[in-house]
């Protein structure tokens, strides 16, 4: 898995995140992808109870799945979650036997693809992201989303 490849183009770029509520607590998932600096997919689930990181590997887990359903051959995910960016890349091993086989199922993903990078970006810059993995929430729980 590369680190961060700036000078290729990859076919998607893909913004995910994961929110939680009480962590553990509510939680739901999302990833934006986008193809030459425009929405191609937005995805979100409502995940039940459940951890931040697990919600954040599951956000990853929807734009592998969503960039192989558009036919990406290479795909950047952007997220704002240290920890998960760094386990996928083998930086850091995964301690919690509950995210071992989301990690397992993201590098067995991302293998298919030609180019995969998994980077991590300031929380700021994630509020697409961000914002959809709420709004399932909120949705889910029954509150009206905000409008920013």
């Amino acid at each position: 898995m590369n680190k961060n490849e700036d000078s290729f183009s990859y076919d998607i770029d893909a913004y995910t995140d994961g929110a939680a509520r009480g962590n553990p607590g509510p939680s739901a998932a999302a990833a934006v992808l986008m193809k030459g600096g425009q929405v191609v997919a937005e995805r979100s689930i409502y995940l039940g109870h459940s951890t931040n990181n697990r919600a954040e590997y599951e956000g990853a887990l929807l734009a592998l799945e969503t960039a192989a359903e558009l036919g990406a051959t290479s795909l950047r995910i952007h997220t704002d979650s240290e920890l998960i960016a760094r386990q996928v890349r083998g930086q850091y091993k995964v301690k919690n036997p509950d995210l071992m086989p989301l990690r397992e199922k993201v590098v067995r993903l991302a293998a298919k693809l030609e180019k995969f990078a998994i980077v991590e970006i300031p929380r700021g810059k994630n509020s697409a992201a961000d914002g959809l993995a709420n709004v399932a929430l909120d949705t889910a729980l029954g509150i009206r989303p905000r409008r920013d």
